[in-house]
């Protein structure tokens, strides 16, 4: 099974690109990982956000493939523990998907089309982090939760 990150948009930060470079290097270690990167779409004042949201939508959309696991990153999602994290990754793995895809939002958060289509939800904390944080945030705990499953000596509980 391959792991896909879908984002929107490029990673500016030449230190946080740096960092995810590196995270995804490990990963690729343990599993196929690829961060696909959709071009943003403008914000303009002409454009509601619903209107931003759903063009978002309708780019992630083609994006899937039949097969996909879908888990969305959204703040409304599930919270877990590193430990946990690992246990529900170790699961979804033993599960002969065709991708897992793990989708970060443009800025205003997913169309409903979009949270329709995905078996899942994930929130990574409580507080708000930029996207290109979220993105490094989230591969180092792809990485980890990898590690955890292999009892290396990455994570420290």
């Amino acid at each position: 099974m391959k792991l896909t990150l879908l984002v929107i948009g490029k990673t500016t930060n030449h230190y946080v690109k740096a960092l995810i470079d590196d995270y995804v290097k490990r990963v690729n270690h343990y599993v196929p990982f690829a961060i696909e990167v959709i071009p943003e779409i403008r914000v303009t004042k002409s454009r509601s956000i619903e209107e931003q949201k759903s063009l978002e939508g309708e780019t992630l959309r083609k994006q899937l493939q039949a097969g996909d696991y879908v888990v969305l990153l959204d703040e409304h999602g599930v919270e877990r523990r590193s430990m946990d994290f690992a246990q529900w990754l170790e699961k979804r793995l033993a599960v002969r998907f065709k991708r897992l895809v793990f989708i970060v939002g443009g800025p205003y958060g997913f169309a409903s089309s979009i949270h329709a289509l995905a078996n899942e939800e994930i929130s990574l904390s409580q507080m708000t982090f930029s996207h290109q944080l979220i993105r490094l945030l989230f591969v180092e705990q792809l990485y980890r939760a990898h590690t955890i499953l292999r009892g290396e000596p990455y994570h420290h509980e």
